[in-house]
């Protein structure tokens, strides 16, 4: 890949949520023989296209309910467009929010390995970048408890620290790194403006 290469295209995508007035309304609009639409369309994202560039770094600014996280969410595929198409050229790595890609009952360690796997790396490849890894989180002995016992700001800092130690070609976070501490959220932001 080199530099200045398109990484990101977003075209045209648009997502669209069906908002139903009670819970039974599903199901009397499957059974319904009239076709009747008990539903009501809502645009979280309408004809949005953009594209992103090896090197360069984008925020997303807007209100609430902008349609922020259900377009890094379409861009990594954890959701598909109602419309358009959307191209990655590179290894993602996305930060979305809190407790994404880890099981609960597992150890940090444990989910560092799952994680690892998950975004394609073998347990070799991760075994050499475990010290880094261990490093940034910096939460000593608690990588050996069930991540289901770690205060948000431990799960945070491992989870951002596997995410930016695996040298992904393209880093997605969303608001995750509001939970850690400002000198977390300092060091956090220093490995991303030095990638």
């Amino acid at each position: 890949m080199t530099m200045g290469e398109t990484t990101i295209q977003v075209d045209h995508v648009s997502k669209v949520y069906r908002l139903y007035e009670k819970p039974r309304d599903r199901i009397k609009e499957a059974f319904s023989l009239s076709r009747k639409v008990y539903y009501k369309e809502h645009y979280a994202l309408q004809d949005v296209s953009f594209s992103v560039c090896r090197g360069e770094t984008v925020g997303i600014i807007g209100v609430n309910g902008a349609g922020k996280s259900t377009i890094l969410k379409i861009i990594t595929g954890v959701l598909n467009p109602t419309q358009g198409n959307v191209a990655v050229n590179g290894r993602i790595s996305a930060l979305l929010e809190l407790g994404a890609g880890f099981n609960m009952e597992y150890t940090g360690i444990e989910n560092v390995y799952l994680n690892g796997t998950m975004i394609g790396f073998s347990r070799e490849e991760i075994d050499k970048k475990l010290d880094d890894i261990l490093a940034f989180a910096d939460i000593g002995d608690f990588v050996y408890q069930p991540v289901k016992t770690y205060s948000s700001g431990m799960f945070v800092r491992l989870a951002f620290a596997v995410a930016i130690n695996i040298d992904p070609e393209i880093l997605i976070v969303d608001e995750i790194l509001a939970v850690g501490d400002v000198a977390f959220q300092q060091k956090s932001l220093s490995a991303v403006c030095l990638r």
